[in-house]
């Protein structure tokens, strides 16, 4: 995102369309609202959930890559910038745009800009497809397309109605008696503009409707729960009633990974939990998580951290001392 040049255009339009310019200031004004409310929230590095499914958080610097899962979830940043990796897609965002996950997917990402002066602070809300659906029904949203791939996330402009609508569920946790009658209704606000966003046919993934990508979903989820376990595609594609072939590109179409992609990300993602959690060695992380050979589990796992199974803990147990001694 070249976010100079975006000002710039606007700027230009500005000029000549007073609406716009009042449109402009309102979504300003929300952004530094947005900013001053997160930084009263949370005062030290970290995340807080403060109402049910919202999620704060605050990094005063910038961070290497970090791996996770991503889950279905609606992603705004008040201040600095954030790159996601998704296979190999990047997705990078800032207070002019939002993010938009809808499948539970492993993922790397990297806080670009912060520091302790202007420190990265931003939000999640996550996504229950019953309320999705819920959404869907209510306003209408067609249900009935079919043969499309969607990818699982993206990055779009966060328009001014949408960012009022996430300010004042912000605005709530000053109003704890309103909070628990209002912030239902302003979620389905900022699922329905969602839906009637850019984004609409990727939230559409979350009720899991239409295409292939309820198809993609079931598979994610057998995966997820057999991570462990040796892969057969001919089996997932036969219950899935698709071909090999079929399954393969409308699989990478999703996720932007082949299915043996996503379960090595799995597997080496836990194996890193169990040897930093657990004080688990390198081999027994190894076979716990589905690999027979050390060796070949070493290399994959250096290819995706950047470094050897126990050095890697290592650095990871020394920077966590390091930032709980300050």
């Amino acid at each position: 995102m070249n976010v100079a040049k975006t000002i710039e255009t606007l700027d230009v339009a500005l000029i000549n369309d007073p609406q716009a310019t009042r449109e402009a200031d309102r979504a300003q004004a929300n952004r530094d609202e947005l900013t001053e409310r997160i930084a009263q929230a949370i005062h030290q590095d970290g995340t807080i959930e403060p109402l049910k499914g919202l999620h704060f958080y605050r990094i005063s610097s910038p961070s290497e890559c970090l791996h996770s899962i991503s889950i279905p979830a609606f992603c705004v940043i008040a201040q600095g910038s954030k790159e996601v990796l998704l296979g190999s897609d990047r997705y990078q965002y800032d207070p002019m745009h939002y993010l938009l996950a809808t499948v539970e997917l492993p993922i790397a990402s990297q806080i670009l800009e912060a520091t302790p002066e202007k420190p990265h602070l931003s939000l999640r809300l996550d996504l229950d497809p019953t309320l999705v659906s819920s959404v869907m029904v209510e306003a209408g949203y067609p249900s009935d397309q079919r043969g499309a791939n969607v990818k699982a996330i993206n990055v779009s402009p966060l328009d001014a109605n949408l960012l009022d609508a996430v300010v004042r569920l912000v605005r709530l946790l000053n109003s704890p008696t309103e909070a628990p009658i209002l912030a239902p209704l302003i979620k389905r606000e900022i699922i329905y503009r969602l839906l009637m966003g850019t984004q609409g046919n990727r939230l559409r993934q979350i009720a899991v409707l239409g295409g292939y990508t309820h198809h993609i979903a079931r598979a994610v989820d057998r995966l997820r729960k057999d991570f462990n376990q040796p892969l057969s595609i001919e089996s997932i594609a036969r219950e899935l009633g698709m071909s090999v072939s079929g399954f393969h590109h409308h699989f990478k179409s999703v996720t932007a990974m082949s299915p043996l992609q996503f379960q090595k990300q799995l597997r080496l993602q836990e194996a890193r939990r169990l040897m930093l959690g657990e004080n688990l060695d390198a081999s027994s992380a190894a076979y716990r998580v589905g690999y027979d050979d050390a060796s070949h589990f070493n290399r994959e796992y250096k290819r995706l951290f950047g470094t050897p199974p126990m050095r890697d803990v290592e650095r990871l147990r020394e920077a966590a001392q390091l930032l709980s001694a300050t």
